[in-house]
C-alpha cells in the first residue's frame, strides 16, 4: 500500500515535533480556528490552499481556496484521483461528491466534469475571478492500518497551469500521530517540501508542496489513532493473469468437481459403450482357424466369417470408411472375377500405370450395393480404363461408395446409428463444450478471480473431442461379428501354407489377399500366392492379375504392392477422403 510506503520515508512523530522544517512566520496557526493565514501571491502566480476536515464517519470535507495573482486564466482544470493500486488483486477507489465552485465574492463559478476510470477533471470557468473557492466531500480515504487510521489521499491529482505554492491543512477529531507526504510525477516517492503537525499543540496536520508543474501530484498520508474515525475503504477488484487464475481451495475443488463430473462421464460412455465388445472377445477363438468350408464336389471353398467383405471389415475394425477399404474392396473385386487387373509394359522413365478391365462376369447385380457402386465408378466410360486416368468422376463417386458402407454398417445391424455421423455430433458436441468453456473462462478471468474453474469445460471440450472417436457403438451382433474378425486376423497372421491342398492353395489364398490388405499383411500374403500360383498352375500365372511380357509370378509380390499402394494415392487424393470422415 502506498500509504504505508509514505510513511516509511518519515520518522513517527511525537505530538507536537516537527517533520518538515519550521512553519513560515509569514503563516501563524491559531490552534482555536485550526486555520493557516497565507499572504496574496505575486502577479502571475498561482497558489492554493486546501482545508480538510475528516469527519467520524470517516468523511473528508474539503474545502479549496485558488487565489490567482493579477488575471486569472479564463480555464483552470484541477485533476482529481479517483482509483490507484492497492495490493496484487485490488485497488483502491475514492468517492467524490457534492462539488461545487464560487468565486471570493461567492457568486457561482461554472465547474464542468468529466471521468475516466482513474481520474476526474473538474474545468473551472473563472470568469477573471482572482479567488476560485471549490467545495467538495471524499470517501475512502480512511483505513485500518495495524493499531492506527491512516488517512491516504492524493490531494492534488493535477494541475493544467505551474502553482507556486499548495498548502493542505488536515484537521480530524484526533490529533495525528504520524504524517508523510510525496509530491511530483504520479508514483513518486520525492518527500514534498515540508510538513508538521502545527505547532506545540500538533492538532492539526499541514504539508506545503511548491513549484508543481502541471499533472504533477501531491499525496499526503496522516496516522491517527483507533476510534479516530470509521474506516471508509473502497476496494476493487483488479484484473491479472495471475489474479483471474489463482487457484484456491474454492477454485481448484469446482475445477475438480467439474473436470471429474464431465470427463469422468465420458469415460463411463465409453466404457459402456464398450463392455458388449469386451464381454465377447471370447468369441474369436470361433474364427481363429481357415475359414473354409467344403464346396461342390467336397472340394474346399473359402469361406469368410460371418461372411463378412473386406471393406465391411475395415469399416467395422475402425468405425471408419477409409482409403484401405476401397482399396481392398477393388482387389477383392478383381480376384473375385468381376475385373481384371493388367500391369503395363514399364516404359523408361514413368510411373507404372494399370489397365482395368471390367469382365462383365455374370452376378454383378448381386453384389453389394456399395460394390456396384465401386465398380461403376472405375469404369465410367466402358469397360476398360487405366488406373493413371481415374479423374474427378472417381472422385465424386467414391463420395457415395463412402456413404453406401456406412448404411451397410446399420442394415447389416452391426451399429445402431451411422457411426460417421454420431462421432461427427460428439465431435461437435466437444467443440462447442471446448468454445463455451472458452467463454466462460474468459468472462470469469474478467469479472472474477475465478478463471481457474472455466479450464475445466475447456478440457473436458477436447476431451470429448478426442473422445468422439471411440463413442460409436457396436451392437451386440457386431461384437460378436468384430469378435470373429479379429480371430480371422489372428488366424492371418500365423496361417501355414500346408493348412489348404495343393490344388485350392491359389483360390483361397487368393481370396484371402484382400483381407490381408485391411490387416495390413498383404506382402506376406502375395508371396505366399505367387509360390502356391507358381506350384499349381506351372507358371501359367493368376486369372485376375497380369503383367507384362517380361512379368513373372515372382514378381508378383511386388507388383501387387506397388498397386495398392499407387491405388491407396490416387484414392487419398481425391477430395473426400482429404476431408474428416
Amino acid at each position: 500500500m502506498r500509504g504505508t510506503a509514505l510513511l516509511s520515508l518519515a520518522a513517527v512523530v511525537s505530538t507536537g515535533a516537527l517533520l518538515g522544517g519550521p512553519v513560515p512566520a509569514s503563516a501563524p496557526h491559531d490552534p482555536q480556528t485550526h486555520t493557516i493565514q497565507q499572504g496574496e501571491p505575486a502577479a502571475g502566480q498561482i497558489v492554493n490552499t486546501i482545508s480538510l476536515r475528516l469527519d467520524e464517519q470517516g468523511i473528508l470535507h474539503a474545502q479549496e481556496r485558488i487565489t490567482f495573482g493579477g488575471e486569472s486564466p479564463a480555464e483552470f482544470t484541477r485533476t482529481f484521483l479517483l482509483q490507484e493500486p492497492y495490493d496484487t488483486d485490488h485497488d483502491r477507489r475514492y468517492e467524490i461528491s457534492g462539488l461545487s465552485a464560487h468565486t471570493g465574492a461567492g457568486d457561482p463559478v461554472e465547474v464542468t466534469v468529466t471521468e475516466d476510470d482513474t481520474t476526474m477533471d473538474a474545468v473551472l470557468a473563472t470568469g477573471g475571478a482572482s479567488v476560485v473557492i471549490l467545495d467538495y466531500q471524499v470517501l475512502g480515504t480512511v483505513s485500518e492500518v495495524g493499531d492506527r487510521l491512516e488517512l491516504e489521499w492524493t490531494a492534488i491529482g493535477g494541475y493544467s497551469e505551474f502553482v507556486e505554492e499548495t498548502t493542505v491543512v488536515v484537521d480530524a477529531p484526533s490529533p495525528p500521530q504520524a504524517l508523510s507526504c510525496a509530491a511530483g510525477e504520479p508514483l513518486s516517492s520525492i518527500y514534498c517540501t515540508s510538513s508538521d503537525m502545527g505547532g506545540p499543540q500538533a492538532l492539526v496536520a499541514r504539508f506545503l508542496q511548491t513549484d508543481l508543474e502541471p499533472g504533477q501530484t501531491f499525496d499526503i498520508v496522516v496516522s491517527y489513532p483507533q476510534g479516530t474515525a470509521e474506516s471508509t475503504l473502497i476496494l476493487s477488484r483488479s484484473w491479472s493473469l495471475t489474479s483471474a487464475f489463482a487457484i484456491t481451495p474454492v477454485t481448484a475443488g469446482v475445477f475438480g468437481l467439474l473436470l471429474v463430473v464431465l470427463v469422468g462421464g465420458l469415460v463411463l460412455l465409453i466404457w459402456v459403450r464398450g463392455r458388449d465388445e469386451r464381454a465377447l472377445r471370447s468369441e474369436a477363438r470361433k474364427a481363429d482357424h481357415a475359414p473354409v468350408e467344403p464346396g461342390v464336389g467336397g472340394s474346399l471353398q473359402f469361406h469368410p466369417p460371418d461372411n463378412v467383405h473386406p471393406g465391411q471389415i475395415g469399416t467395422l475394425i475402425d468405425e471408419q470408411a477409409d482409403v484401405v477399404d476401397i482399396t481392398a474392396t477393388v482387389v477383392d473385386l478383381a480376384v473375385r472375377g468381376y475385373l481384371r487387373i493388367e500391369e503395363l509394359p514399364h516404359k523408361r522413365y514413368a510411373s507404372v500405370d494399370w489397365l482395368l478391365t471390367r469382365t462383365g462376369q455374370r452376378g454383378e447385380e448381386t453384389l453389394l450395393p456399395y460394390e456396384r457402386l465401386l465398380l461403376d465408378a472405375l469404369f465410367p466410360k466402358g469397360p476398360q480404363t487405366r488406373l493413371s486416368e481415374l479423374g474427378e468422376e472417381f472422385a465424386q463417386q467414391l463420395a457415395d461408395v463412402r456413404e453406401e458402407l456406412y448404411r451397410d454398417m446399420v442394415r447389416l445391424k452391426w451399429f445402431a446409428r451411422r457411426p460417421n455421423r454420431e462421432r461427427n455430433q460428439w465431435t461437435t458436441v466437444g467443440i462447442f463444450l471446448a468454445l463455451l468453456g472458452v467463454v466462460v473462462t474468459v468472462m470469469l478471468a474478467i469479472f472474477t478471480n475465478a478463471a481457474f474453474t472455466g479450464l475445466a469445460l475447456v478440457i473436458a471440450g477436447a476431451a470429448v473431442t478426442v473422445g468422439a472417436q471411440y463413442v460409436p457403438a457396436k451392437t451386440k451382433l457386431g461384437s460378436a461379428v468384430f469378435a470373429h474378425v479379429v480371430g480371422f486376423r489372428a488366424y492371418l497372421l500365423r496361417a501355414q501354407v500346408d493348412d489348404i491342398p495343393p490344388d485350392r492353395r491359389v483360390h483361397v489364398f487368393s481370396r484371402y489377399l484382400p483381407y490381408a490388405i485391411i490387416f495390413d499383411n498383404v506382402e506376406q500374403w502375395a508371396r505366399i500366392l505367387a509360390a502356391a500360383g507358381a506350384e499349381e498352375a506351372s507358371g501359367q500365372g493368376l486369372s485376375w492379375y497380369r503383367g507384362p511380357a517380361d512379368w513373372g509370378l515372382e514378381d508378383f509380390a511386388d507388383s501387387i504392392k506397388v498397386f495398392t499402394l499407387t491405388l491407396s494415392g490416387v484414392i487419398s487424393n481425391t477430395r473426400q477422403f482429404r476431408t474428416l470422415i
